[in-house]
């Protein structure tokens, strides 16, 4: 990478951390962040950001997408590494508990709204890629339990796969996640032996 190309991904970094932190406050939303706002946190012209992101909406895209991207590569390493099934999924849980305390429920929401109300085929694509790809680490996962012996042979690889959905898409609620926050290692214990064979 030259000079001049590292200085144009530095200062999209710069960019897209201050819309971030702008984006990540109670007080702010997509809609009254300017592009004023965001030049003055970022420390940049206007025009810089105009130039690499076209506009607002490509640039909050693009936060939302840097975010849920970092997520799930983060998921992804804790899975490969290859530790016994209880340390995976404490790591996976406390990975998606840290993720969600990285931002506020106003982030939360935008993001959540964003993706529900543009039809984004890049984004649609992303989260497809990204449930596809989760059921396939989960399964990676359920066979590592069953091998270690902390799965139970009787629950089928769906129903796993849907008790977990129900237990992760519920911590997804705002709501719900709020209250479960102070709870993430006994909220783990109750996945691990829950699913574990009898004894």
């Amino acid at each position: 990478m030259n000079g001049f190309e590292k200085r144009r991904e530095e200062k999209e970094k710069q960019i897209l951390e201050a819309t971030f932190n702008l984006l990540n406050t109670n007080d702010s939303n997509k809609d009254n962040i300017t592009m004023e706002r965001i030049a003055k946190e970022a420390n940049v012209g206007k025009t810089t950001i105009f130039k690499y992101f076209d506009n607002k909406e490509n640039l909050i895209r693009k936060v939302f997408k840097n975010y849920i991207e970092e997520m799930i590569e983060e998921a992804r390493e804790i899975v490969y590494q290859n530790k016994p099934f209880d340390e995976t999924l404490v790591a996976l849980s406390q990975n998606k508990i840290g993720y969600l305390n990285k931002i506020t429920q106003q982030f939360y929401l935008e993001m959540m709204a964003y993706m529900t109300e543009k039809k984004d085929d890049e984004l649609t694509f992303l989260i497809n890629q990204y449930v596809k790809e989760n059921q396939e680490m989960m399964l990676d996962l359920f066979y590592r339990g069953r091998k270690e012996g902390k799965v139970a042979l009787k629950y089928s690889d769906e129903f796993l796969i849907y008790f977990f959905q129900a237990m992760v898409e519920g911590l997804s609620n705002p709501d719900v996640y709020e209250k479960m926050k102070p709870y993430v290692s006994e909220w783990t214990d109750i996945l691990i032996k829950g699913v574990a064979p009898d004894r």
